[in-house]
C-alpha cells in the first residue's frame, strides 16, 4: 500500500478546504493497522467534518475501501487545531457566531402591529 492511503487522503482533503497548504497528514503503522492523522487550518474543520460529521464519515469509509484493497485496516484521526473549541473559541459560523447564548429560550418577538399601524409605518418611506 506504501502510503497510497496517505496520498488519497491528502488529495481529497485538499480539494475540500480553503487552505490546502496547511493540510498535513501523518501516517503510523502498528499492530492495529494504519493510523492517518489529519492536521488542518481551524477555519477548514467544518468543511472536513461536515454537517453531523457526514463528510468525515464518508472520508473514513473511502479510506477503509482503499485499505481493504491493500489488505490493511486504515483509521483516520482528525486533530482539533489550535484555536478550536478546546481553546474556548467558538467554531466559525456556529451558534455563537449567530448570537445564540446557549439557552433554550425563544428569542423575544417584537410587538405585533395592526394592519393600520404597519401601513402608517410604510407610508413614511
Amino acid at each position: 500500500m506504501a502510503e497510497r492511503d496517505q496520498e488519497f487522503l491528502e488529495f481529497v482533503v485538499k480539494g475540500l478546504v480553503e487552505h490546502p497548504g496547511e493540510v498535513k497528514v501523518t501516517r503510523v503503522v502498528d499492530e492495529m493497522g494504519v493510523l492517518l492523522t489529519l492536521d488542518l487550518n481551524a477555519e477548514d474543520m467544518g468543511k472536513v467534518i461536515g454537517r453531523s460529521g457526514n463528510t468525515a464519515k464518508a472520508i473514513r469509509t473511502l479510506l477503509r475501501v482503499v485499505g481493504m484493497k491493500h489488505n490493511a485496516r486504515v483509521n483516520l484521526k482528525i486533530n482539533e487545531p489550535a484555536g478550536g473549541r478546546l481553546d474556548g473559541a467558538a467554531p466559525s459560523g456556529g451558534a455563537a457566531a449567530q448570537g445564540w447564548d446557549g439557552t433554550h429560550e425563544p428569542a423575544a418577538t417584537p410587538a405585533l402591529k395592526s394592519v393600520d399601524e404597519a401601513m402608517d409605518d410604510l407610508s413614511k418611506f
